[in-house]
C-alpha cells in the first residue's frame, strides 16, 4: 500500500518553520498517523501516536544508528554510548543506568536539588532578576555532581553548567549553536575523563556505592571495563540529561504562573497531585519534537512494507499532543493523570516502551522527581514574575520561553 505522501518536493523548511507541529499538522492534513516525505532531500516515514510509538519502541524493529544528524548524536549520546547500542548490549549498558536513576536514587538528587536551592536562594534575593533556566542548569548541574560523588564548586560549576546548557540547545541546530555546543563539549569530556581516570587509579576517593564507583567499575558484555573514552561519555550522559530538566523545570514554573487553577491544584503539596502536575508538565510543554531511527528488521505497519535501512521518524510532541489519546490535548489540565497511568506509548515525551529493553530515557524517574520536588519550593518562595515574553517559539529545537523565565525574588 502506498503510504500518503507530503506534497512538497523537499519538506525541510515546512519542518522548521513549524518545528514542533510539523508531523502533527501534516497527519491532520491528510487524515492519516503515517505519512512519507522528503527531509534534507532524503526519504522518510513520519509516523505518530499510540500504535506507531509502539512499533518504534518495540526493541527489534529499529536502530539509532544513522538515524540522526551526526551534529546532534554527538551532543545527546555520542559514538559507543548506551543510545547508539542494540539488542544485548544496550540492554547489558543499560542496567547501569537504571540501577543509579530509578527509586530512591532519584529521590537522592531531588535531595541534593532541594539543598542548592536554600543555598542559592539568599543570593537570588539580592538580585533584581535572575534568569532560572540558567539557574535551574546550575543547581541541577551541581546536585548531579554531588549525587554521583563528584562535588564541584564555583567556578568549575560554572564551567560545566555552560558546557552542558551549550550541548543541549545546540543539539536541534545544524549551525553557530551546533559548532558551540561541539566545541564545548570536547572541554567537558576532558574533564569527564579525567574524573574517571581519578576514581579508577584512586587519586580520587569516592564512596563504593556511588554512582561515580559503579560507572567506573562497570563492565560490559565482554567483561572488560568501558574504556576512558566511552566511561567518559556515559559520566555526561547522567549529567546532561540531569542539567536539560531545566526546561522542565522553567516550563512548571510558568504553568503555575500561566494556567488558570495550576497553583490551586498542587497547593495542598500532596503526592499524588504533585505526581499528575509533573506528567502534565511533560506532556503539554515541547521538549524534543521527533526521534529517529532506521529499520533494521524489515515490518509491516498500516499496510505497508517497511524495508531495511528506511529512514523514520517518530513525532513525539504529535504524540502527546494526539487527540486520539488525550481529550483537550491543547488544555493544561494536571487532574488528567489522578486517575490515569499514562501508557508506556502514549505519554512519550522522553520515549516510550520498556526502559529495561527499549530506547527510553532512563532519567524520566529523575525528571519527575525533580518536578515534584520543585513546586513545593516555588510554592513557599515569595517571587514575582517581571515583564518579560514568555512565548514558547515551536520553531526552535529544544524550546523555552523567550525570555526563559526571569524570577525577582523577596
Amino acid at each position: 500500500m502506498e503510504l500518503p505522501h507530503d506534497s512538497s518536493l523537499d519538506s525541510t523548511r515546512a519542518f522548521f518553520s513549524e518545528g514542533y507541529d510539523w508531523i502533527g499538522n501534516r497527519c491532520r492534513a491528510l487524515g492519516t498517523d503515517v505519512f512519507r516525505a522528503r527531509i534534507l532531500l532524503r526519504p522518510v516515514v513520519c509516523m505518530m501516536g499510540e500504535e506507531a510509538a509502539r512499533r518504534f519502541y518495540d526493541g527489534e524493529s529499529f536502530t539509532r544508528a544513522g538515524a540522526m544528524p551526526q551534529t546532534t548524536l554527538r551532543q545527546l549520546q555520542d559514538k559507543g554510548s548506551v543510545q547508539t547500542l542494540d539488542g544485548a548490549a544496550h540492554r547489558h549498558r543499560k542496567q547501569l543506568f537504571l540501577s543509579t536513576m530509578v527509586g530512591d536514587p532519584a529521590e537522592a538528587l531531588a535531595d541534593a536539588f532541594e539543598r542548592r536551592w536554600h543555598a542559592e536562594l539568599p543570593q537570588w534575593r539580592d538580585q533584581e532578576e535572575v534568569q532560572m533556566h540558567e539557574a535551574f542548569g546550575r543547581l541541577l548541574c551541581g546536585a548531579a555532581c554531588d549525587w554521583l560523588g563528584v562535588p564541584i564548586e564555583d567556578d568549575a560549576l560554572d564551567r560545566r553548567t555552560h558546557e552542558m546548557l551549550a550541548m543541549i540547545d545546540g543539539a536541534g541546530s545544524v549551525g553557530t549553536r551546533a559548532w558551540r555546543g561541539l566545541a564545548l563539549r570536547r572541554r567537558a569530556e576532558r574533564w569527564a575523563r579525567e574524573v574517571v581516570t581519578q576514581v579508577r587509579d584512586g587519586t580520587r576517593t569516592v564512596g563504593e556505592d556511588t554512582p561515580i564507583a559503579r560507572l567506573a567499575g562497570f563492565r560490559d558484555l565482554d567483561g572488560g571495563l568501558l574504556d576512558l573514552r566511552t566511561a567518559g561519555v556515559e559520566l555526561l550522559n547522567i549529567v546532561r540529561p540531569t542539567v536539560a530538566v531545566a526546561r522542565f523545570l522553567c516550563f512548571a514554573t510558568l504553568a503555575l504562573h500561566q494556567e488558570p487553577g495550576a497553583a490551586a491544584f498542587v497547593a495542598d503539596r500532596e503526592p499524588a497531585r504533585l505526581q499528575a502536575f509533573a506528567q502534565e508538565v511533560r506532556r503539554f510543554y515541547p521538549f524534543f519534537p521527533v526521534i529517529g531511527g532506521r529499520v533494521r528488521t524489515p515490518f509491516r505497519f498500516r499496510d505497508h512494507e517497511f524495508g531495511q535501512g528506511d529512514w523514520v521518524m517518530l513525532g513525539l510532541h504529535a504524540t502527546n499532543h494526539d487527540p486520539r489519546l488525550w481529550e483537550a490535548p491543547e488544555a493544561f489540565r494536571p487532574e488528567r493523570f489522578l486517575d490515569r497511568e499514562p501508557g508506556a506509548f502514549a505519554l512519550i515525551p522522553q520515549g516510550a516502551g520498556a526502559h529495561a529493553d527499549d530506547h527510553r530515557c532512563p532519567g524520566e524517574w529523575i525528571t519527575l522527581a525533580l518536578l515534584r520536588r520543585l513546586v513545593p519550593l516555588l510554592l513557599a518562595a515569595e517571587y514575582r514574575l517581571p515583564p518579560q515574553d514568555l512565548a514558547i517559539p515551536h520553531d526552535r529545537f529544544p524550546t523555552l520561553p523567550r525570555s526563559e523565565v526571569r524570577l525577582s525574588f523577596a
